[in-house]
């Protein structure tokens, strides 16, 4: 049985630092590692410096929550989104898929997660106060719950609904056009729009 080669302590820390990727394993963070070094280390050098720049140049909008450079972010400022309208979503990738179906004017609200008691994730983690004030701000009448129709997705559908409806928010939620157990960053464009035009009360 062959022993494999020692890896440098750059490129160990390299391959080691692609696995905090989604999806990335061992073998495919190696094979990604080697091919920036082998083949594109331009590429590798553009990265490193976008990582950078996005890890100390971004913050969370003040409103949303969701990823910008200045305090409050485009989408918010826009002065042609409905304000009446609050879409909840778990992920800013979540946001661009609803974008993305053309089929929503309304202002966003991200969660960055979802309810996951067993590993530690609960209201404060979420600062569900944060979003309550948002949602009572006495512009919002209606609060689109637009979580995954995953088990966590629901859960967190379930308990935002009761904490919005206690304080006279009209709260509805995704149709069932997107399929049980999904995820909307993985759902087409279309299904989308669907779910959110047949959306019902909670």
């Amino acid at each position: 049985m062959s022993t494999p080669l020692p890896e440098p302590e750059p490129l160990k820390s390299l391959i080691e630092s692609l696995r905090c990727l989604p999806g990335v394993g061992v073998r495919s963070a190696r094979r990604m590692a080697y091919h920036l070094l082998q083949h594109n280390p331009q590429g590798a050098e553009r990265l490193s410096r976008a990582l950078a720049s996005a890890v100390n140049g971004l913050r969370h909008c003040e409103r949303c929550n969701g990823f910008t450079e200045d305090e409050v972010c485009a989408t918010c400022l826009n002065p042609k989104r409905d304000q009446s309208i609050l879409c909840i979503v778990e992920t800013p990738a979540d946001q661009n898929m609803i974008e993305s179906s053309h089929g929503y004017r309304g202002l966003y609200y991200v969660l960055m997660g979802r309810l996951a008691p067993l590993e530690g994730v609960g209201p404060t983690e979420l600062q569900f106060d944060r979003l309550l004030a948002r949602a009572c701000d006495g512009l919002v009448n209606e609060v689109i719950l637009a979580t995954n129709f995953t088990a966590e997705g629901e859960t967190t559908a379930h308990y935002l609904s009761e904490l919005l409806r206690e304080r006279g928010l009209n709260v509805t939620r995704l149709a069932r056009g997107v399929p049980a157990g999904s995820e909307l960053e993985y759902v087409d464009a279309g299904t989308i729009a669907w779910a959110l035009m047949e959306r019902r009360n909670t």
